[in-house]
């Protein structure tokens, strides 16, 4: 998909149309009717369902409080709890639709509430009903909806794709804060809104402007920068906010940075949008900040903004060990047979070794052995420095895209990351993790700048946000970011995510040479 990288165009005021038909409003209403029925069906054939395989098509009933309801009814009340709680967990609330792991862990908290209720209540009542009848219905119920969920999910990533399915958004604030939220919601498709306009406090001026931003004219017109991809208009001031979302139609007024005149703005900004329908989002630039470790605590009136440390030791981490410790040996004996055919392959292409290994850097600046399926010639370092004229990387490692040096084979195993496989052995004996920052060479490491350190403060990765994020397409800088940014956010309900978006990476491999 082709990244699109928005610009501001100060253009004045132009004439906006009326709201579309397809408002935040109408598509999430819809959506949302979308999402209740298939929850409805699904949970419904899951409990009928595993009634009939546990007890049989003539089993007589059951005794519930002193009246006689068989089991149909039963799953009938069961299918209406679990409805009713997906409800009042708002799973499928305008803020978490599409979103992914929030919508996903809701669902599964408001299972695992309804069955942990239901049975305390049947013990309660003594309600002679099988355990085998929740074990059933339970896994499959739940694994039914969230996979309804990812389905519909992706469907509205695709609508996004072409701008459907989106909210209108208004961005306020300074130049600079516009500029930045409007250019990070157009580089994500999944962003859930479409910027159809901003109101400036001040463009920049000297020093403080960004190359390459777009500075109004003066004496009225319009400025753009060169053939810009796409051009939000500026279409108010900070005076006319609430007129300007009126006047656009917008379903949310965005206020980027901080609350530029003075802390009563957001407070009369809320008060003129009361009983419009338009949301309020404040945009903080607490970038690379991940959400689980901000939270807010009030006091007397003051929003406090917590910012939780990063820790880097602790019972996370022992868990997060343990996680490694059980996928790698499996995935060590599932694969075996795997392991043994490449290394067979490369044995037979040039008679070299099928392993190949090199000296990185692992936690804390230890220093450790990585293993690898061999993809190049057996004297590649040696020809390293024929061709170092010839980098295609990000200016720190080395990369060519057609590297003379790759065998035949090592290319169909560089394409789908087949020689990555070896570094399970790492995972399991615990120099490395299964997901992670990249594993640095030494010579890297003796070059970064103080920050950088920071992506040895936990052990490196087989996979981690630089594979599924572009490889060795990413610049240097973001790479770091990217990195940095795990090291400090890292969760193992993260970790699985990541490892999922792997396994989409190497069947549409991206970046990789």
């Amino acid at each position: 998909m082709t990244v699109i990288k928005p610009r501001i165009a100060l253009v004045g005021r132009p004439e906006i149309g009326t709201r579309p038909v397809t408002s935040e409003r109408t598509w999430a209403r819809q959506y949302r009717a979308r999402l209740f029925v298939t929850d409805t069906a699904i949970i419904l054939l899951s409990t009928i369902g595993a009634m009939f395989l546990r007890f049989g098509f003539d089993e007589a009933g059951a005794s519930f409080a002193g009246f006689r309801t068989d089991y149909f009814t039963l799953s009938v009340l069961i299918a209406a709890t679990w409805m009713f709680t997906l409800s009042v967990y708002h799973t499928r609330d305008s803020h978490v639709i599409g979103i992914g792991v929030v919508e996903y862990r809701r669902v599964v908290s408001a299972t695992a509430i309804t069955f942990g209720l239901l049975a305390i209540v049947f013990l309660v009542a003594k309600v002679d009903i099988a355990r085998g009848y929740f074990v059933l219905a339970l896994p499959v119920g739940v694994l039914g909806v969230l996979f309804s969920r990812w389905m519909w999910r992706q469907w509205l990533i695709r609508q996004r794709m072409f701008d459907h399915y989106l909210s209108r958004a208004l961005v306020v604030g300074g130049f600079d804060d516009v500029d930045y939220v409007v250019r990070q919601i157009h580089q994500k498709s999944g962003a859930a809104y479409n910027v159809v306009g901003a109101a400036l406090d001040a463009a920049p001026h000297g020093a403080h402007a960004r190359k390459g931003a777009v500075l109004p004219a003066s004496g009225g017109g319009s400025s753009t920068v060169a053939s810009p991809e796409r051009e939000v208009p500026v279409v108010s001031d900070l005076s006319g906010v609430a007129e300007a979302a009126a006047r656009l139609g917008a379903d949310t007024v965005i206020v980027a940075g901080q609350a530029l005149t003075g802390g009563d703005f957001v407070r009369n900004l809320a008060w003129q949008l009361e009983g419009t329908a338009t949301e309020l989002v404040l945009a903080s630039r607490l970038t690379d900040v991940a959400g689980p470790r901000i939270h807010f605590r009030p006091v007397e009136g003051l929003p406090l903004i917590h910012v939780e440390i990063p820790q880097f030791e602790g019972g996370k981490h022992v868990l997060k060990r343990a996680f490694d410790f059980c996928v790698s040996g499996l995935a060590l004996l599932v694969l075996s047979p795997l392991f043994l055919l490449i290394a067979a392959i490369i044995k037979l292409d040039d008679r070299g070794p099928a392993l190949f290994s090199q000296e990185r850097v692992g936690r804390n600046g230890e220093t450790f052995r990585m293993y690898k399926f061999r993809s190049m010639v057996v004297d590649a370092e040696a020809r390293l420095a024929t061709l170092k004229a010839n980098d295609d990387g990000n200016g720190v490692l080395f990369k060519m895209k057609n590297d003379p040096r790759v065998t035949r084979i090592g290319h169909v195993l560089r394409k789908y990351s087949l020689d990555e496989l070896p570094q399970l052995f790492n995972v399991f004996l615990g120099d490395m993790s299964l997901v992670g920052p990249r594993p640095p060479l030494p010579a890297e490491v003796e070059g970064y700048e103080n920050h950088v350190h920071r992506r040895l403060y936990i052990k490196p990765g087989l996979t981690g946000m630089w594979q599924v994020n572009g490889r060795s397409d990413l610049s240097w800088e973001e790479s770091v970011r990217l990195d940095l940014y795990y090291v400090e956010n890292w969760s193992l309900t993260g970790d699985l995510v990541i490892m999922w978006r792997t396994v989409k990476v190497l069947t549409h491999p991206v970046g990789a040479y």
